[in-house]
């Protein structure tokens, strides 16, 4: 009896202790992943200011990439000015060359005549014409003489001159033809050193841009894989809130995440739709565009590789037109005659070119490295606008490609021929 009250009171002790001793375990249990929890949080919001700071300075890098692409357009469009200009320049060339010759010509005529007439006068002899005409036999002739010889000395002074202007005119033609050529060739080269500056820095610019889209990516990655251990850690917390003795499987359970990233790859590896080899010419100008269905020739040589109204790997919405792959540097051709209506850089799209065909209907010309057009300018079917580039910050070179009516797009693909 005593001692079964002297056991009691020991029991009771047990009991409590292994309670209290329970419950201290759960709560430790709730507390380690609270602090789980709050690391994340706190690594969560220094990413979202990273990735801020980081979409602040790819927007400047994006700005200051556009500037480049723009004047890397100018550059190549002066060129091909000068191009056009040095073209001009060989015909003048050609013109001056002929008259050159020409001049030469009527020198070498000019020579003959007054050699003919100091041979005349050499072979009358040294005397002069006075007294030719004085010793005359006949005084009646005398007048007839002096019209001859007058005669003769307007003519040779007459050819002396004729010589002295032709002389003048060929070596100032010489001095023309030379000055022109060297302004041009100096401008030329002026020209293509700017090009080649530009495009280092555009290079250099094109590359912090590409450095900083990559770290924006891995930061939204890394936001974006913190988000769903946020969540999972605060359904945790909250479960084991609810449960204080929740069985040793829940922290096995903390321990392990299971990987549930599903990143897109394989972006690059872009499908071909359809080929072209033929560009357009100018027998589709003066055509209604309503009447060009099916006639129509893509504006460059390349793949296409994407189908219109598909959906675009990159944001999933869908395509309005065409992504024609090409070389860099080759032109970009009017599909048909119309006027140009908008020539300038437009984020998303870069060097842009949009070409008005009347009764609603457009054409838009993207991507592109250089603008060889400005708005207001009248063009013809298989006229060159642009060169194929990468500009608007894509990866690939080539002409992004659409048709539009009254805005709307529609597919360019069953309006043109391949064959």
């Amino acid at each position: 009896m005593n001692q079964t009250r002297f056991i009691q009171p020991i029991v009771y002790l047990c009991v409590a202790w292994l309670g209290f001793t329970s419950l201290a375990h759960a709560e430790k249990k709730v507390e380690q992943p609270k602090r789980a929890l709050n690391d994340v949080h706190e690594r969560l919001e220094s990413l979202k200011k990273e990735l801020n700071e980081s979409k602040e300075a790819h927007k400047d890098a994006a700005d200051a990439l556009k500037d480049s692409e723009k004047a890397i357009s100018e550059a190549n469009k002066k060129l091909y000015e000068i191009a056009k200009k040095q073209q001009a320049n060989k015909e003048t060339l050609s013109k001056l060359q002929q008259d050159s010759e020409k001049t030469n010509q009527a020198l070498a005529q000019q020579q003959q005549l007054l050699s003919s007439q100091l041979y005349q006068q050499y072979m009358h002899g040294e005397q002069s014409y006075v007294q030719m005409i004085l010793q005359s036999e006949q005084p009646s002739l005398i007048a007839r003489d002096i019209h001859y010889f007058s005669y003769i000395a307007k003519a040779r002074t007459e050819t002396i001159r004729k010589m002295q202007a032709n002389l003048d005119k060929l070596n100032k033609l010489n001095q023309e033809t030379a000055a022109a050529l060297q302004q041009v060739a100096e401008l030329k080269q002026k020209q293509i050193e700017e090009r080649r500056t530009l495009e280092q820095q555009k290079l250099a610019k094109s590359k912090v841009v590409k450095s900083l889209s990559k770290q924006i990516a891995t930061q939204r990655s890394e936001i974006k894989k913190l988000k769903r251990d946020e969540k999972r850690l605060a359904q945790l917390v909250e479960r084991l809130a609810q449960a204080a003795l929740a069985k040793p499987r829940l922290s096995k359970k903390l321990s392990s995440k299971p990987n549930t990233d599903n990143e897109s790859a394989g972006q690059n590896n872009q499908k071909v739709i359809a080929s072209n080899q033929t560009l357009p010419s100018d027998e589709v100008t003066g055509i209604n565009f309503s009447a060009l269905k099916g006639k129509l020739r893509l504006p460059v040589r390349g793949d296409v590789t994407n189908r219109f109204g598909g959906n675009r790997e990159d944001s999933g919405v869908s395509w309005k037109g065409l992504f024609i792959r090409a070389s860099e540097g080759a032109e970009v051709k009017s599909v048909a005659g119309g006027r140009v209506v908008f020539a300038d850089w437009l984020r998303g799209f870069g060097n842009l070119i949009i070409v008005d065909h009347g009764d609603g209907y457009m054409s838009l010309y993207g991507n592109n490295q250089s603008i060889l057009k400005q708005a207001g300018d009248a063009v013809r079917g298989g006229d060159a606008i642009a060169y194929v580039g990468n500009s608007g910050g894509n990866a690939s070179n080539g002409v992004y490609y659409e048709l539009r009516r009254q805005s709307k797009p529609f597919d360019p693909l069953s309006w043109s021929n391949l064959n």
